[in-house]
């Protein structure tokens, strides 16, 4: 594995946080532009939006459903196994949605309808920005009562932050919604993400020994678990999506963007930091 062994101490630290902040000026430009234009930063899911979900077993084709449902507001139509199909839909009024519920019993008498209202969703929505938002606090205060010195605390902080906000930018390019799952992996990646950036942080500010020699050895270690967690959730992602789980594709796909964000935040921005601090004199 030649990257492994990939000479992190050529670059100075000015070369090394250039492009992780380029994408995070770029990652909020995109979901500043999403926000103005819907209201959100993110596309939501019928999680978070509201709306009907459908679950049915039937042989018709994607173009079949979507003829049946076209005067209805169909997102999409996911397919699984034993022709099973999982159906979105946006809100509808109440009449409509009697009207919706006549229409597939007539046409799935087995399916299973699940609505979730605009006012819920909400809730839901106001919950999961409260969830993501008291993780990071926790994160950033254990981090400074970690290290207890600024400039190290507040590069973990910034990349945690970083990843989060590029995952978004990247999550909202391909179209994977935010959902209580996705939600979910973000979640998991501020957990993932602290871990590399302590484990970089604590070999190089905490370990005797020569910057020249601690970074790569840090670099190395870290690769190595991130790459193994990557290979991991790539067979997760192959698995759900040949399965047609959609929820565990989205989250395996959620996580697997953050961790390779992760992979330059660490050992890009944050190592370059620490390589700053270092040389300045930092302790």
């Amino acid at each position: 594995m030649e990257f492994v062994r990939y000479d992190i101490n050529k670059y100075s630290p000015q070369q090394m946080v250039v492009l992780p902040l380029a994408l995070l000026i770029t990652a909020f430009a995109i979901l500043g532009f999403t926000a103005v234009s819907t209201g959100t930063p993110l596309t939501m899911g019928i999680d978070f939006a509201g709306g009907t979900a459908v679950t049915v077993f039937t042989p018709d084709s994607r173009e079949a459903i979507e003829s049946h449902y076209s005067d209805y507001p169909l997102i999409s139509v996911g397919e699984g196994i034993s022709d099973g199909k999982y159906l979105q839909f946006g809100p509808m009024s109440d009449e409509q949605f009697r009207e919706f519920s006549t229409l597939t019993q007539a046409r799935y008498p087995d399916a299973k309808i699940d609505q979730i209202g605009e006012t819920f969703g909400r809730t839901l929505q106001h919950q999961a920005l409260l969830a993501l938002l008291f993780s990071f606090l926790g994160m950033s205060i254990v981090v400074f009562i970690a290290f207890r010195t600024a400039v190290p605390s507040f590069a973990v902080v910034f990349a945690v932050f970083s990843n989060i906000v590029i995952t978004a930018g990247i999550m909202q390019i391909l179209g994977i919604p935010l959902s209580l799952g996705t939600t979910a992996a973000l979640l998991m990646l501020i957990g993932y993400s602290v871990d590399s950036d302590i484990l970089l942080t604590s070999r190089l500010l905490k370990r005797k020994g020569k910057l020249e020699e601690k970074l790569p050895g840090a670099f190395r270690t870290g690769l190595i678990m991130t790459t193994t967690t990557l290979a991991a959730i790539a067979a997760l992602w192959v698995v759900s999506t040949v399965g047609q789980i959609q929820i565990i594709a989205e989250i395996a796909s959620v996580l697997f963007i953050g961790l390779g964000v992760d992979l330059m935040n660490t050992w890009l921005f944050n190592a370059g930091i620490l390589k700053w601090y270092i040389q300045r004199g930092g302790k």
